[in-house]
Parts: C-alpha cells; structure tokens; sequence
C-alpha cells in the first residue's frame, strides 16, 4: 500500500537526516531545507513501496517533525 509523504519546510533545520536515509526521495534546496528530489515545488507525494522503509526511517529520526506519513 503507497504511503503519502507530507513536507513542512517551515520546520525544518537543515539537519541532513532525511536526504542521508532516503536520498531518492529528498533534497534540499540552496538554503538546506527539505524538499522532494523529483518534484521541488510539490509539498506533497506517493512513496513508492521500495522506497518507504527509508522513508519511514527519515520519518522518525526528523527532529522537528517537518516530514508527515500517511496511508
């Protein structure tokens, strides 16, 4: 089942966590904060199955939360 991955890039800090587990999946833009690799603009996306462990890992070691799941 394709999980949903919510970004909130007003409480992120730049810490690297997301993009070191799931580097397919988030980038950073020029100031360090999180977006999506493929989709910059989108705030929003479907996990594929292969990548959501990893996503799920980003997901809990996020110290202020700036990445949601849902299914």
């Amino acid at each position: 089942m394709s999980q949903r991955c919510k970004i909130i890039p007003e409480r992120c800090i730049a810490c690297g966590l997301c993009a070191l587990y799931a580097p397919n999946i988030f980038d950073y833009d020029e100031d360090g904060i999180v977006l999506f690799a493929q989709e910059p603009t989108a705030r929003q996306q479907f996990i594929i199955d292969a990548e959501q462990e990893k996503v799920q890992t980003a997901y809990r070691k996020c110290p202020t939360r700036a990445i949601i799941l849902e299914k």
